[in-house]
């Protein structure tokens, strides 16, 4: 009885985790539609820079907190150095993505996004020079055919920005890479030493970007109209809540409902967006969806 308490409670967690990082892509949208101090429409590196500074700020603060309370031995500069340079992986995913929805609906930006799933399953195999199981390959194979109609890349593909299309898989990319780090390096620290040290690589290429690409004057009212949104539901809570919940779901339950990022998304592109998402498009989201759960469902313990 408790034990299913446990998962339950740690289902929970997780579900609120992925539906904070299916929030993001609309609140970022919206950013883009709004006006700064200057007059100006606020660009991606100011959107980009005032969540991952937020970000770096209420997580370390909250490091200083639990560290307070339970002290933790300070960790090896080697694992510094690799988890920063794990977390250049974690900005440039924000980066590609950001700069996806500018060309692309949300709705096909986080489908492009889901292609992680296939794209683990091959950096898996290379990895660990293993061939993927029939499962997996049959996963793959639905992921592939589920975005083809989810995207609409078989009726309306020359109404779609290429731009859009290649930075949403150079996202998608660049988010494997971050789950594949954040389970494979300094595993022994814990979970708010990690994040903080992955987002301060991330900044350092948020930085890069701000600097290449700013043309106009820094919009400072970005930080109170929208990095605080940002920085929560991106930054600060999803890591936190997925970090608490997986190790009471396992890694089976715990992909399957994190999986609920892809319909959060949609509906809150939907709702707040007025994307039209037809019911094409649901139907290659749904077959995602069985992908995922298909893949996983043999890892629930």
């Amino acid at each position: 009885m408790e034990q299913r308490q446990n998962k339950l409670k740690g289902a929970f967690l997780v579900a609120l985790g992925a539906s904070s990082y299916g929030m993001l892509a609309t609140f970022v949208k919206m950013a883009y539609h709004d006006i700064g101090i200057s007059g100006l429409p606020f660009t991606s590196a100011e959107v980009i820079t005032s969540q991952f500074a937020l970000g770096l700020i209420g997580v370390s603060s909250i490091n200083a907190i639990s560290r307070r309370k339970k002290p933790t031995p300070k960790p090896a500069s080697k694992d510094i150095r690799q988890l920063m340079l794990a977390g250049t992986s974690m900005g440039l995913t924000s980066v590609f993505y950001y700069l996806a929805v500018k060309f692309i609906p949300v709705s096909i930006g986080i489908v492009l996004l889901m292609q992680t799933v296939w794209m683990a399953v091959l950096l898996e195999a290379i990895l660990d020079k293993k061939r993927p199981s029939v499962i997996k390959i049959v996963s793959v194979i639905l992921v592939l055919a589920g975005t083809v109609l989810a995207a609409k890349l078989s009726s309306d593909l020359d109404k779609l920005d290429w731009r859009g299309l290649l930075l949403g898989l150079c996202a998608a990319a660049s988010f494997t890479a971050t789950m594949f780090s954040a389970n494979r390096i300094a595993l022994d620290l814990d979970a708010g030493r990690r994040s903080f040290y992955m987002l301060c690589g991330g900044a350092v290429i948020v930085l890069l970007f701000a600097l290449a690409t700013q043309r106009t004057p820094y919009n400072f009212d970005i930080f109170y109209k929208w990095g605080i949104l940002l920085s929560v539901f991106g930054t600060i809570l999803p890591p936190y809540l997925l970090n608490a919940g997986f190790p009471k779901t396992g890694i089976g339950l715990g992909s399957i409902v994190s999986a609920l990022e892809l319909p959060v998304s949609v509906g809150m592109a939907w709702l707040f967006l007025q994307e039209s998402v037809s019911p094409v498009q649901w139907i290659g989201i749904s077959i995602i969806l069985f992908a995922i759960v298909l893949m996983n469902y043999k890892s629930i313990d």
